[in-house]
């Protein structure tokens, strides 16, 4: 059962106030994701509370819900009727929301091939730094009115507004699934998922760690158990509990702490960085790089950037280094001018992605 609790007016009484006050708010769901980015400041302002699911026809591929409403509720909802969030979110917990998932922007294993979570965002509605309630976008695939505002809310870590209500495209489950594992050293995996990505594979994700490619294949099982004769490898056990352990960072991978980790960012097809030492992981088809390290920052960003990608410290802090990594001055410029444009007074999680703004 999803709880159904509209507590806009509150909300933008909220807002409201802080505005009057000159009050900076941390705008925060269910405080799962506070490890990412810069510390918050500012009076909390929650949104858990604030839940239901507005509008969902199993037959339009669109859920509308608002910004409190766990997202491990929604994906039930959905799974019940075979339905998924394609770009798969990280649940860091039952505390999670589905608008921290789009502020936060993080995708999990298919978003390579099923695209990000901005692009399954369809429309929201949000309080903007005018104390107002705007709405943008739509609640349908083909309604484009206002789409990229949409789109550039995910991400934004709570700076640009209060999200009330977010909507989301949809995509039914695949029809069958198997995961394959096979061993080899990471420049064959590389070759592998290179030439898989430009085939006509049913490759919905992968993952290189200690040695093993896992290649998770979907879609129809004639499709899927033909591929599998092509490209070997042994099926995996429990491929569901392992590609949510990705998902949700309870892998292995993912629970030491001895040292800073970084998450690097390619565009699709970028070869192995030999460069980077540190325990890694490697998804996406090598476009996402895992990696513990104590590399100076001033290097692990110049590797990015050579790449044409880029570096965020996700866990762990360094001393006066930005977690996110730093925006070209154009690319600054304009964002400065959309903060200022969204969100005038300033109040809206000021910091939380970079210091200055």
């Amino acid at each position: 059962m999803i709880a159904d609790n509209d507590i806009t007016p509150i909300l933008q009484e909220q807002v409201a106030a802080g505005i009057a006050a000159q009050e900076s708010l941390n705008i925060v769901g269910g405080g799962s994701k506070a490890f990412y980015g810069n510390p918050a400041n500012g009076k909390l302002l929650s949104t858990a509370s604030h839940t239901g699911v507005i509008a969902y026809e199993p037959s339009e591929l669109c859920i509308t819900a608002r910004s409190g409403t766990r997202l491990q509720d929604i994906e039930a909802l959905l799974a019940a009727n075979g339905q998924m969030l394609a770009f798969e979110p990280p649940c860091f917990g039952p505390e999670s929301t589905i608008g921290g998932a789009v502020a936060a922007g993080l995708s999990g294993p298919g978003r390579a091939w099923r695209g990000a979570a901005r692009d399954h965002v369809l429309g929201v509605r949000l309080v903007t730094g005018y104390g107002k309630t705007a709405a943008f976008g739509g609640q349908v695939m083909k309604n484009v009115a206002g789409y990229d505002i949409s789109r550039l809310l995910s991400g934004s870590m709570g700076t640009l507004g209060l999200i009330l209500e977010v909507s989301l495209k949809v995509l039914p489950r695949p029809a069958t699934e198997l995961t394959l594992t096979l061993e080899m050293p990471d420049q064959e995996a590389y070759e592998l998922t290179t030439t898989m990505r430009r085939s006509t594979f049913p490759l919905s994700a992968t993952c290189y760690f200690d040695g093993c490619l896992y290649l998770r294949l979907s879609g129809e099982p004639s499709h899927v158990f033909a591929s599998h004769r092509k490209i070997g490898g042994d099926p995996l056990n429990n491929p569901d509990q392992f590609w949510m352990a990705l998902r949700n960072q309870t892998h292995e991978f993912f629970q030491q702490y001895d040292r800073p980790l970084w998450r690097l960012s390619f565009p699709p097809a970028t070869s192995v960085v030999s460069r980077l030492e540190g325990n890694s992981l490697i998804e996406w088809g090598g476009s996402q790089r895992w990696i513990y390290t104590n590399i100076p920052t001033n290097l692990i960003r110049n590797i990015a950037q050579k790449g044409n990608g880029h570096a965020t410290l996700y866990r762990g802090s360094l001393p006066g280094v930005n977690p996110f990594h730093p925006l070209p001055g154009n690319l600054l410029a304009a964002q400065q001018r959309l903060k200022r444009a969204m969100d005038p007074h300033g109040i809206f999680n000021p910091g939380r992605m970079y210091k200055d703004w």
